[in-house]
Order: C-alpha cells, then sequence, then structure tokens
C-alpha cells in the first residue's frame, strides 16, 4: 500500500511480517503476537498505523468499521488486574455498541470473569466475524500482577472461542516474560534500533515546507553528527531538531547566508548544539527557556528553575563525601596539612610552586586519591565528630552508582581502592551552598 509506506518509514520488514499475520478481517490470527525492542524503535507507532489503515474490503473509507476492531491499552495506566480488565472489556463494549453513550460501564475483578464477560461483548454483530486485537503497551509490568494473567491472556483464543489476537509490546526480550510452569510460546517480532541512514531519512521526511528538502538535509547531517553517539532515542532527536532548527536558519533569515553557505551555517550553530548536549534526555530547562538562552545568547546555567544541577538532593554526609572527593581530586596531596591541620607549623614558600610556574590541575583533570585520604579530609571539613561506619561507607558506595564517584581500582594488592570525583566545579558548588560551604578557599589553583 503506497499510503502506508510513507506513514511508515524503514520498517518495511516488520510491517510486511504483521500484515501477513494479521490477514483479512475475517481470517483466524495468530493467538498472541510479541514484539520487543528499544524505546522510540517504532513498535508502537508501526502498530497503532497497521491497525487504523488496513482496509476493509466493500467498505467506505472513514467509517468506523474502516479500521480492524482492536483495543490499545497501557499497562502503566492499567496497574491494577481490575483496572486492567475494566478497560479492555469497556473498549470493546464500546467498539460494539451501535448508539454512542448507551453502553453501560462493566466491572470486573477476576480472570475468569474476564473470559465470560469478553464473550459476551464478541458476540455483538459488528465484531462476530472478524478478527478483534488487543494491544498491550508497556506489556513488562504485567509480570507484577497475578501469575495466571500472562499465560491466560497468552491463550485467550482458546479460552474464549473467539478470533482474538492479543499484541504485547514491549522494551525487554521474551525470556524475561516466560512463566516458569510454562505456557503458550507467542510469534516473536523484534524491532531492531533505527541506523543513522533510518534516522537521517525519518527526520527529513519532517522538513519544513518553506525550506527546501536539501537544505533540511544538511541540517539534518549536522545534528546527528554531533549527538548521534550519545542519543540514538528518534523522539529526542526530533525534539531536539526542531528545537534547534530556528538557530540553525537565523542566518538566512537575515540574509547573512545562503542555504548553501553549509560552513558559515556550521559555525553559526556549533555553540548552541553544545550547549544542548548538557540537556539530551534530561530536560533540564523547557523549550521556551532554551528559546530565551539562544535568543539572548545566554548561558543555561543561568537559568533557574528547572535546572536539575541546582537543585542537588544527597544525603548530609553525602554531600560532604563528594567535596571531599573533589577536593582530593584536584589539590595535590601536598596540601591537605597546609588546608586541613589546624597546627601544621610554618611551611616555606619554595615547597610550593607558583601558580603561573604550573599547569592548573583543573586543566589535566581530577587524580586518583585513596580511600584513607578521603576521610581524612571528611572529618577535617565536617564540623561535628564523624565515626567511620557502615553509612558512611555506603554513601561512598551510593556515590560510585550514582556516576558521581568513579573506582578506578588498585595500584598494587596491598594498596586499597581508589577513586575519582567526576563532577564539576559548578556541581559542588552547588552542593557547597547548601550546606555553607566555602569551597574556593580550600582549592589550591582555583581557575
Amino acid at each position: 500500500m503506497p499510503h502506508l509506506e510513507n506513514m511508515v518509514l524503514c520498517r518495511e520488514s516488520q510491517v510486511s511480517t504483521l500484515q501477513s499475520l494479521f490477514g483479512e478481517k475475517h481470517h483466524f490470527s495468530f493467538p498472541s503476537i510479541f514484539i520487543y525492542g528499544h524505546t522510540a524503535s517504532g513498535k508502537t507507532y508501526v502498530t497503532q498505523t497497521l491497525l487504523k489503515t488496513l482496509e476493509a474490503p466493500g467498505i467506505e473509507p472513514g467509517s468506523p468499521a474502516w479500521q480492524l476492531p482492536h483495543v490499545f491499552v497501557n499497562c502503566v495506566e492499567c496497574f491494577t488486574l481490575r483496572l486492567l480488565l475494566e478497560q479492555i472489556l469497556n473498549k470493546l463494549n464500546h467498539l460494539s455498541s451501535s448508539e454512542d453513550g448507551c453502553s453501560t460501564e462493566i466491572t470486573c475483578d477476576t480472570f475468569n470473569d474476564f473470559v465470560r464477560l469478553f464473550i459476551q461483548v464478541t458476540k455483538a454483530e459488528s465484531l462476530k466475524d472478524q478478527t478483534v486485537y488487543i494491544v498491550l503497551d508497556k506489556a513488562e509490568y504485567l509480570r507484577d500482577m497475578e501469575v495466571n494473567l500472562l499465560p491466560g491472556f497468552l491463550r485467550l483464543q482458546e479460552l474464549t472461542d473467539r478470533n482474538v489476537t492479543v499484541i504485547f509490546l514491549s522494551e525487554i526480550v521474551w525470556e524475561k516474560f516466560r512463566p516458569n510452569t510454562g505456557c503458550f510460546e507467542p510469534f516473536v517480532l523484534y524491532f531492531p534500533d533505527y541506523s543513522i541512514g533510518n534516522l537521517q531519512k525519518i527526520l527529513c521526511h519532517d522538513h519544513p515546507p518553506e525550506y527546501s528538502a536539501d537544505f533540511y538535509a544538511a541540517y539534518i547531517n549536522i545534528l546527528l553528527g554531533v549527538f548521534y553517539t550519545v542519543c540514538r532515542d528518534l523522539k529526542e532527536l526530533r525534539h531536539l531538531a526542531v528545537l534547534n532548527f530556528p538557530k540553525y536558519c537565523e542566518p538566512v533569515v537575515k540574509g547573512e547566508a545562503s542555504e548553501r553557505d553549509t560552513r558559515k551555517l556550521w559555525r553559526n550553530i556549533e555553540p548552541h548544539l553544545k550547549k544542548a548536549m548538557q540537556t539530551v534526555y534530561l530536560r533540564e530547562i523547557s523549550s521556551s527557556q532554551w528559546e530565551k538562552i539562544q535568543k539572548d545568547d545566554t548561558d543555561p546555567g543561568q537559568l533557574k528553575g528547572l535546572s536539575a544541577y541546582t537543585h542537588v538532593e544527597l544525603p548530609y554526609y553525602s554531600k560532604f563525601i563528594l567535596i571531599a572527593a573533589y577536593l582530593a581530586s584536584y589539590n595535590p596531596a601536598r596540601t591537605d596539612k597546609r588546608f586541613f591541620l589546624k597546627h601544621h607549623g610554618k611551611i616555606k614558600k619554595t615547597n610550593f610552586l607558583k601558580k603561573h610556574e604550573k599547569t592548573s590541575n583543573h586543566l589535566l583533570g581530577p587524580k586518583p586519591f585513596p580511600l584513607d585520604r578521603l576521610l581524612a579530609i571528611l572529618y577535617s571539613i565536617v564540623d561535628s565528630r564523624v565515626a567511620p561506619t557502615a553509612n558512611i561507607f555506603s554513601q561512598i558506595t551510593s556515590l560510585v552508582t550514582l556516576q558521581l564517584l568513579t573506582l578506578v581500582g588498585h595500584d598494587d594488592q596491598l594498596d586499597g581502592p581508589k577513586y575519582k570525583c567526576t563532577v564539576s566545579l559548578d556541581f559542588i558548588r552547588a552542593i557547597a551552598r547548601t550546606v555553607n560551604f566555602d569551597i574556593i578557599k580550600y582549592l589550591y589553583d582555583f581557575l
């Protein structure tokens, strides 16, 4: 179908497989289909598009009977068994109702009641001689419900003796679903990640009509060249493409460059794409704030409100542990006596190089430090006495899990573990402000 090929791009193999499984409306389809793949790989979009656009012979396009009878349910929204079963039955009842608004709400508590009520609902003339499709999106949440639910849906065609197909959409593989007691095996269909060529084709399909396709394709090439290594999510890339395109067009709109002047357009957009790299996936700032940054050429760190870095929520001692780790990473070990020992005596200036005579540690990056040095700095900067309990060590482990600290291993078998602090000075400053700690006066070669 030509119109379907234009609607669903780069998924020809999966569309062809599903079309062959669906067959005609009156054909018995496969009892259950399990579709899996990473997020934003087209699972939900392809399934919904097929169910809504596959035409029925002899039916006028646009009428309710034109699309295949189906029920789409999100398992995140229907988080209990009763909500899930009632949602399916009420949507089916609405499909089979000849008059809008006259169908009554159905209540259902158990899966046995669901089978009985499903048979009653599908007796309607509009659903009698055609396949009914039940699509369960985010199907991995079914594993947290009753143990009989998943095997029941897999055998729903057999239990009800009706022409019904249950489609599971999930981000995890079927082996993580399969019950230990055994069950009916569904037809498994995999949606692979989009390649960079697929993403290029899909994103170029969204080009604005006021600009040429070649001009927008050049912009998408630049966008993917920057973000593809860190982001493969089609939804996120599409969002980034829409947000940053006005800045890319700015020289053309002002008459400072033509659409073919790729180098000048790249120089204009490059710093803004670097800023956008800070907000990939995190949505630290809203779209309106991002547009304000582009207009005013301000730094994202100056915007308050939605930035995750301005709202650091860590346990009290974890904040001091992270501050101590930053000081240990960027200050030489020989400065510990100077900064953290109250009665250190007189220190000769010859022991310390002048700033202009050495390369800043902040430019060289964080250095590894042993655990005992971290604890020694921690005890000196915390006002109250801190005992080296299991709670402190567990908080250090938590910071490693959160990737705020990095465990870099051992130098030898007798040496203990060594760590690096992986966060920026702005991040540490935000934490230090929450505990009224002056971080700057403890930095040996602050820039």
